[in-house]
């Protein structure tokens, strides 16, 4: 069981921490399209590190509780109808449901909508300042954009799957 927790942490963690990563590129992005001659000042290492340790600890922190929490609850059966251990372990608890639906509205809320809104906010300042632009600043733009932008989608739609 224990090995099954530490997979389903590992699992979603690195899920997770993508949506945050992909925040972190969007506001990179930002700075470096709508106030480029300040990128040297905002975006300093110290804060690129920072930014990609919360990144990765973030979504750890979140379900870390959770799961400290469901090792010490019963099982009523062992089998789990997936290839890995996922939320379908939930249901092999003897405890009721609403507890582990209630953390996990508040993790997805929290470690994808949240990022996700964020970058929508920060490509549409982009696309704003974008829109106000040249035809040299457009064109530039989007090839910084574009190849994040398809990640994004990418991803979002392997995460909705």
């Amino acid at each position: 069981m224990s090995l099954c927790t530490f997979s389903l942490i590992f699992f979603y963690s690195f899920g997770g921490s993508e949506f945050f990563l992909l925040a972190v590129m969007s506001y990179d992005r930002y700075v470096s399209i709508c106030k480029p001659l300040q990128y040297a000042i905002i975006m300093k290492k110290i804060k690129a590190i920072v930014f990609v340790g919360l990144a990765w600890g973030v979504p750890v922190c979140h379900l870390v509780v959770p799961a400290i929490q469901n090792s010490k609850k019963e099982l009523c059966s062992f089998k789990l109808t997936g290839i890995f251990c996922n939320s379908s372990l939930n249901d092999l608890f003897c405890a009721g449901l609403g507890e582990p639906k209630i953390s996990g509205f508040i993790i997805l809320f929290n470690v994808v909508i949240l990022p996700m809104l964020f970058i929508i906010f920060t490509y549409a300042k982009i696309l704003i300042v974008v829109y106000k632009s040249s035809r040299k600043v457009r064109g530039k733009a989007a090839q910084t954009c574009l190849p994040h932008l398809l990640v994004l989608i990418n991803y979002s739609c392997l995460a909705i799957y």
